[in-house]
């Protein structure tokens, strides 16, 4: 199969049948549309929420599920819940053509400055980073170094719902997205215009934060490389929320009820500089950026 960066899109999970949450008769046939146009289906505790994507993913098994908590259900022009990489985020809108260049521009000397300070800290991995774009953005979007093309999502439930409980709104929002079937460090579906990064793969393994976050990343297929490649796409191809499965919602301040199942600390998903070296590097990374 021949791919031209001008001729794959990411493609739309409701044009193959899936099941999702809306109301109280359960689990039932779905379009991608109407999980992103509802308001979430609400569970009561993290056990409810943990049962309810069991079944979700027995019903769902040509797709691997992975999450993303947020304090905010975002909604782009058409009420639609949007799951945008932050380098496409923009106001109410896209941002416009000299912001853009200006994050890609600052993207690639992020990049540049990533790998000389792999190299001079000797960690594992150099070779891979200075071959694969994608590794680069990879650790750049999961330390909070600059925007990328790239969405932080989880294989973890927990991990998920403590993230939306952070924000510490009355509602928080967890978003189940299917992916291909992984394997290995990177998966690049050509028919799925999707690449999912797992972040422990890559990552050396000094770095804490991405083994206990269970980080991945999503990104397009082929590399959204540029300004020049990203006019070939219409904006909504760039919309991650093309891939929801589901969408819960619950309030935080009662969902961690049970001992049994408690909110991950945020001291513990975001460990210190001290304890985690990568983030130490990333640290020293922004600050040559100017961040």
């Amino acid at each position: 199969m021949t791919v031209e960066n001008s001729g794959v899109s990411m493609e739309t999970i409701g044009s193959q049948k899936i099941w999702s949450f809306f109301d109280r008769r359960g689990c039932q046939v779905a379009k991608n549309s109407a999980v992103r146009e509802g308001p979430g289906h609400r569970v009561g505790s993290y056990l409810e929420l943990a049962t309810k994507i069991a079944e979700l993913q027995f019903l769902n098994r040509d797709h691997v599920l992975l999450f993303r908590g947020q304090g905010a259900d975002y909604r782009n022009i058409k009420r639609n819940s949007s799951l945008k990489p932050t380098l496409f985020r923009g106001g109410r809108g896209n941002p416009d053509q000299a912001t853009l260049v200006g994050r890609f521009d600052a993207l690639q000397r992020a990049e540049r400055i990533l790998i000389a300070e792999y190299a001079r800290e000797k960690l594992l991995g150099l070779e891979r980073l200075k071959r694969h774009r994608i590794l680069r953005w990879s650790i750049l979007q999961h330390y909070e170094v600059c925007t990328t093309p790239l969405l932080d999502v989880t294989h973890s439930i927990r991990i998920a719902a403590s993230f939306a409980s952070l924000a510490e709104t009355g509602t928080a929002f967890l978003y189940v997205l299917g992916v291909p079937n992984l394997s290995g460090a990177i998966t690049a579906s050509a028919e799925a215009g999707l690449q999912i990064v797992r972040l422990s793969s890559v990552c050396p393994p000094s770095a804490v934060r991405p083994h206990i976050q269970e980080g991945y990343l999503l990104g397009e297929y082929p590399e959204m490389s540029g300004t020049e490649q990203k006019e070939n796409y219409f904006p909504y191809e760039m919309d991650f929320g093309r891939r929801l499965v589901a969408k819960f919602s619950f309030a935080p301040a009662s969902f961690w009820k049970n001992d049994n199942f408690p909110q991950v600390a945020k001291s513990a998903l975001y460990p210190s500089e001290r304890s985690d070296p990568l983030f130490r590097l990333a640290l020293g990374v922004k600050k040559q950026l100017g961040g």
